[in-house]
């Protein structure tokens, strides 16, 4: 069993090994441990994804335009900011990307933060779960290009301003684009990581004071870092609304 393997990754392998095996088999992938075929980084987001479902289920029927409680208000401050961010860095048409963004960084949020709680470790420290939102971006963000404004027209715009810059502008603009999840994956994994080590350092050699003004950092950190997330992938959105949306924006 490996060391760093924490509480609920244990349960997962000792109950549901077999569950595991099972799903790796279905993406033609093999555990280093067959025995143990669950990650830490696998089952926190599983966590978070059910704290997600969990706190929404209970929210939705306690909605209330008289008297929000204290849940609504702060979930109306995040709906309205990022309201604000998607009108200001894609256009007019940036609330329609809205669900999609926003649940982005709900996820990413919750990811950051649920390392602070004794027992649990961020997965987004772990390369795969950015490199998988990062790639998630690329996709959905060229997909909605190709949609908005058709193939060729959304291409066009990798050959650059006039039409004898092409040679150069398309080999720029590929590695540009290819070169985005990679940009995203670095950031936010080496930010929380870094942020995850320092405190567990701190934790280790002192109490009460130091440890909580670092807990402090990396609330603002987990914070910063998925709000950055979102915000690229805002601007990256930008590109696939055409011209005339962001002239009358």
């Amino acid at each position: 069993m490996p060391e760093h393997e924490i509480w609920l990754t244990r349960l997962f392998n000792d109950h549901l090994a077999g569950l595991g095996s099972w799903v790796l088999s279905l993406a033609n992938a093999n555990a280093e441990n067959p025995a143990r075929p669950w990650a830490n980084f696998v089952t926190m987001q599983l966590l978070v994804a059910a704290i997600i479902l969990v706190l929404f289920a209970v929210l939705r029927p306690r909605l209330s335009m008289d008297r929000p409680g204290t849940l609504q208000h702060v979930l109306e401050v995040i709906y309205s900011f990022l309201h604000s961010e998607s009108r200001d860095n894609i256009g007019h048409e940036g609330p329609r990307f809205l669900p999609f963004v926003g649940t982005l960084f709900i996820f990413i949020l919750f990811c950051n933060l649920i390392g602070i709680i004794p027992g649990f470790e961020s997965p987004t420290q772990t390369p795969s779960v950015p490199a998988g939102c990062a790639i998630l971006v690329f996709v959905y963000y060229n997909f909605m290009g190709f949609k908005q404004q058709g193939i060729f027209r959304y291409l066009a715009h990798f050959a650059g301003p006039v039409w004898w810059l092409a040679p150069f502008m398309i080999p720029i603009e590929i590695i540009s684009h290819m070169a985005r999840p990679l940009s995203l994956t670095i950031r936010l994994f080496a930010n929380m990581l870094a942020g995850e080590q320092v405190t567990v350092v701190f934790l280790g050699l002192t109490y009460l004071v130091v440890p909580a003004v670092f807990m402090g950092l990396h609330v603002f950190v987990s914070f910063l870092q998925a709000y950055i997330f979102v915000l690229l992938t805002m601007m990256y959105l930008s590109e696939t609304v055409p011209h005339e949306q962001h002239e009358s924006h």
